[in-house]
This record gives C-alpha cells, structure tokens and sequence, in this order.
C-alpha cells in the first residue's frame, strides 16, 4: 500500500507563490510517474505536472496552463514530491491532489491512469 499527504495549501493574492508537499510512504519501491493534479468545484479534474520517477533526472510534464509558473521536483528519492507555483492566478484556484502509480505513462498528465492519491489540499488564489 501506498500512502500520500499534501500540505502546503493556502490563500494567496493574484502574483503570489505557494509550494505544495507531498510525503510518499509505504510500498513505493515500484513507483515510476508522480504527478499533481487538481481540481475546481464544477470542473473535471486536470493534471498540473507530473514526473518520471525511475531514475534521478526523469522527465516532468506540465499543462500548458502553468508552464513557465509552477515547477515540480522531488527529493530523498521518491520520498517527498513539490510543486513551487509562481505568479499565481485566480483560475489556479482549486483542490491539488498528489498522486502515484507504478505503470508506464505515455500521457503523464491523465488523472484516470494513477492508482494512489492523497486527500488534497487547497488553493485559493484572490484577484
């Protein structure tokens, strides 16, 4: 069993930065794609940025929505995952989920593939 919490959520003004954690524990010997995702009321939920997590320097993935303003990366090998999100917006404004799965991902960024997810933590962003 795999276990995930974030932490990290909060309000923020339009401009601002927030960085979210995930802690990983459990069976996560077989982990390779860990990703974060979000989700606003009324809305589908969206992948944000993911990351290959077989080897050190894997290759991330993110939305074009937040290109160039949130970066995700890991540390203590797959033990804690973040996301640094800069100049944030109001549309940021949702739950962020941390999730994991074992198998190979062609399309990193699809919720509907990853096994294990956190409870969330949520995003306010104010205008």
């Amino acid at each position: 069993q795999v276990r995930l919490v974030e932490s990290g959520g909060g309000s923020v003004q339009a401009g601002g930065s927030l960085k979210l954690s995930c802690g990983i524990s459990g069976v996560t010997a077989g982990i390779r794609f860990m990703g974060w995702f979000r989700r606003d009321i009324g809305k589908e939920r969206e992948g944000v940025a993911a990351i290959n997590v077989d080897g050190p320097n894997g290759p991330s993935s993110y939305a074009d929505s937040v290109k160039g303003r949130f970066t995700i990366s890991r540390e203590n090998g797959k033990n804690t995952l973040y996301l640094q999100m800069n100049d944030l917006k109001p549309e940021d404004t949702a739950m962020y989920y941390c999730a994991a799965d074992e198998l190979w991902k062609w399309n990193p960024l699809s919720p509907s593939s990853y096994k294990y997810w956190g409870q969330g933590t949520q995003v306010t962003v104010s205008s």
